[in-house]
């Protein structure tokens, strides 16, 4: 069993930064695919960046490629979403994922292949 949970979000103006964490705690014997999804008020759960469980390979969303980054620490307990140049778009509640059983190059957008989900952090940029 593993729990995550997500901190960090907060209201943050047009052009800012932002950095999410992903805390891991129960069984982290080994490195987990790791994903950043998120959800505005009455839309569907969208895909936002994904890691590789070998920490080598990452996926982004086409809304945010060149803006966010999906980054590990060196204990490979903690994921994080650094987020820049946040745009209005990216108010949502931003959710990280984690799965066990892919093969070490693997990254899906798919949020039916994450085994364990953390409770989300809210993130509101302002005009």
């Amino acid at each position: 069993q593993v729990q995550l949970v997500e901190s960090g979000g907060q209201l943050v103006q047009a052009g800012g930064s932002l950095r999410l964490s992903c805390a891991a705690s129960g069984r982290t014997l080994s490195p987990y695919m790791m994903g950043w999804f998120r959800q505005a008020p009455g839309k569907e759960r969208e895909f936002v960046a994904a890691m590789s469980r070998s920490g080598t390979n990452s996926y982004y969303a086409d809304s945010v490629k060149g803006r966010f980054t999906i980054s590990r620490d060196n204990a490979k307990t903690t994921v994080y979403l650094q987020m820049n140049s946040l745009k209005p778009e990216d108010t949502a509640v931003y959710y990280c994922a984690a799965d066990s059983r892919s093969s070490p190059l693997f990254v899906t957008t798919r949020s039916n292949e994450y085994d364990y989900w953390g409770q989300g952090t809210q993130v509101t940029v302002s005009s």
